[in-house]
């Protein structure tokens, strides 16, 4: 009798152990903000218990450059919560597995990849935004600016911040919307301008406004969900949104080709595209992948939509290298040391 309950214990825990060795551990490589995705990773693993993530995560240059590097080795298994360009320079590569995840009749199809079967499918949309320390510019006599244009005048000299758009999805996303609004020519001249009012360039979409908000510059080219967020927080941050229009960017989802969790990756895929994860993005975005989901945010325009660009993303996926090349060659000189 005692050989026989010994028998079964071991049996059960044969039965524990393998249980354990059956769970999936996903690489999923991001560029989104720290504080979003510990209740995205939450919501996962709760509705998939045999899955479990190890995040990598860093900017969206970095994150980009990183997977660039990684085409004949991969490492990762899935992307989730990086720029639609920069997924748009995989695809082309031949880096992502194409795969329709459910519910994708629900996505708007401007959020998303438009082939039939899409290699990426967006979550949630960021815009640029400009944040304003409202005490640090009243005590300087600087005017709050109302357009790009603005930044370019002489009061704001030395006082402006922003990202640089090799290591920040938002910095590119500014970068590539100027070209777009005001064409090639006078897109690098308004830059060259902008330049001569640049503290610095930093290596982060969402520093910028975290310095204004400390009073550190008082002036930062940032974008809409971190000054939502700080001024909501009780920063004197005053969001503003420039007149010409917006750049703005999708985050996607995308399958690693040559995953070896294809099943795992797919439910990943599945999840960041239910209703269930736009209403987790509804929290920090307010232009969604499912539009029937968002909601008005108090610190952000009721007509954000109507404020983003007609974005070419293929356009700026084409041409992400060059304008890079050109941008670093221009304006480097000014941008923080690069983490070691």
């Amino acid at each position: 009798m005692k050989r026989y309950a010994l028998t079964l214990v071991a049996l059960a825990l044969a039965g524990a152990a393998g249980a354990a060795a059956a769970d999936t551990t996903l690489t999923v490589y991001t560029a989104l903000e720290a504080d979003q995705i510990k209740a995205y990773q939450a919501a996962f693993e709760k509705a998939n218990p045999d899955i479990k993530i190890q995040w990598v995560r860093d900017s969206t240059g970095i994150v980009t450059a990183k997977l660039l590097a990684e085409k004949n080795n991969p490492k990762a298994d899935v992307i989730w919560g990086l720029a639609g360009t920069s997924l748009g320079l995989m695809a082309k590569e031949g880096m992502l597995e194409p795969y329709a995840p459910k519910g994708l009749d629900q996505i708007d199809p401007k959020m998303r990849d438009s082939a039939q079967t899409p290699s990426w499918v967006g979550m949630d949309a960021f815009a640029a935004a400009v944040c304003v320390n409202t005490i640090e510019a009243k005590k300087q006599n600087l005017p709050i600016p109302s357009s790009w244009q603005d930044l370019t005048k002489p009061v704001y000299a030395g006082k402006i911040v922003m990202p640089n758009p090799a290591s920040s999805g938002t910095g590119f996303l500014d970068v590539s919307a100027w070209l777009q609004i005001f064409g090639e020519e006078k897109g690098w001249a308004f830059m060259d301008a902008l330049h001569k009012n640049i503290g610095s360039y930093t290596h982060s979409g969402s520093k910028p406004c975290n310095m204004a908000a400390a009073g550190e510059f008082p002036i930062g080219v940032s974008f809409d969900y971190r000054a939502a967020k700080l001024k909501a927080d009780g920063a004197p941050i005053e969001p503003v949104f420039p007149a010409e229009g917006l750049g703005w960017e999708v985050e996607a989802t995308a399958i690693v080709k040559g995953t070896k969790h294809l099943d795992a990756a797919r439910k990943l895929a599945d999840f960041s595209a239910s209703r269930e994860a736009n209403e987790l993005y509804k929290t920090n975005f307010a232009v969604l992948a499912i539009p029937s989901v968002a909601t008005s945010n108090p610190n952000l325009p009721a007509d954000l939509g109507k404020r983003m660009i007609e974005n070419d993303f293929v356009w700026a996926a084409t041409n992400r290298d060059k304008i890079l090349a050109e941008w670093t060659r221009r304006y480097d000189g000014k941008s923080e040391p690069k983490k070691k």
